[in-house]
């Protein structure tokens, strides 16, 4: 059964589940996300056609997104649809299912860390961002993005933000575009290292302001890369923007030079 999940499902809602065995009448599945719970898909509910063969439609092993037609939980009962379902809804089944395995799975690793039980974590977590209205994988994500802030903000602990901050930055493909350039930086004052490496780390806090997320990487003193990704062109461009006219100007009063060239 998957974390946070009722025993049984709702009339009506899509599912997933996996064709077990094939009988004349129809299909017997498990319920993925109900603990494996067998429902039958009644060849009536196959397709709005007659059916002259069962397996034209369905096959033993085979992933399937079903609406839920009847529930007896008494009885252990569940009846299912595949006619009722549209390749609209079967897309956002699918998709909302695997973020939300992707979302149990970096949740366990988390809980390792924090030497908690899976359980325990996702009751601690999960109320507080509902109460915000965000799901468990949007966190996540807006976690591998933008940092453990996410978090923080709905009063979740920081050691605990840390590490499910940590875990989605590891796993989770930030989608977006990202353009770069190059920064030549020289520094003559005592301090020259420190205060590049401050002036990255404002790069960087000015890039998340813009909603966007800043890398970067030396190339060899006094060249440095710098690579801004964000969900949409015109953010990374305008977070680049300011990144630079804020280092063009920050530098202006050190001892040593900064320029710039888009790649």
């Amino acid at each position: 059964m998957s974390l946070g999940r009722a025993n049984w499902p709702e009339t009506g809602e899509m599912v997933v589940a996996t064709v077990s065995r094939i009988e004349s009448y129809g299909a017997y599945v498990t319920l993925d996300e109900y603990g494996g719970k067998e429902a039958l898909l009644h060849i009536s509910e196959i397709s709005i056609r007659w059916v002259r063969n069962i397996r034209n439609h369905v096959r033993e092993g085979q992933k399937v997104v079903l609406q839920v037609l009847r529930v007896d939980a008494a009885k252990g009962q569940v009846d299912l649809s595949l006619r009722r379902v549209n390749k609209d809804d079967r897309r956002k089944k699918l998709e909302q299912w695997k973020k939300t395995r992707k979302a149990e799975t970096l949740l366990k690793q988390s809980a390792a860390e924090l030497k908690a039980t899976p359980e325990d974590l996702y009751g601690e977590i999960v109320p507080k961002l509902t109460s915000v209205g965000l799901n468990l994988y949007d966190a996540l994500e807006q976690a591998a993005k933008k940092g453990s802030g996410v978090f923080t903000d709905v009063d979740i602990k920081p050691k605990t933000a840390d590490v499910l901050a940590k875990v989605a930055k590891e796993k989770i493909v930030v989608k977006g575009v990202t353009i770069q350039g190059v920064f030549e930086i020289t520094a003559l004052g005592s301090r020259g290292i420190e205060e590049i490496k401050s002036l990255f780390e404002e790069a960087k806090e000015i890039g998340e302001k813009s909603e966007a997320t800043t890398g970067i990487f030396t190339l060899g003193a006094p060249r440095y890369r710098i690579e801004v990704t964000s969900d949409d062109y015109k953010k990374a461009e305008a977070a680049l923007d300011s990144i630079v006219k804020h280092s063009e100007s920050a530098w202006s009063s050190h001892e040593g030079t900064l320029t710039f060239k888009r790649e």
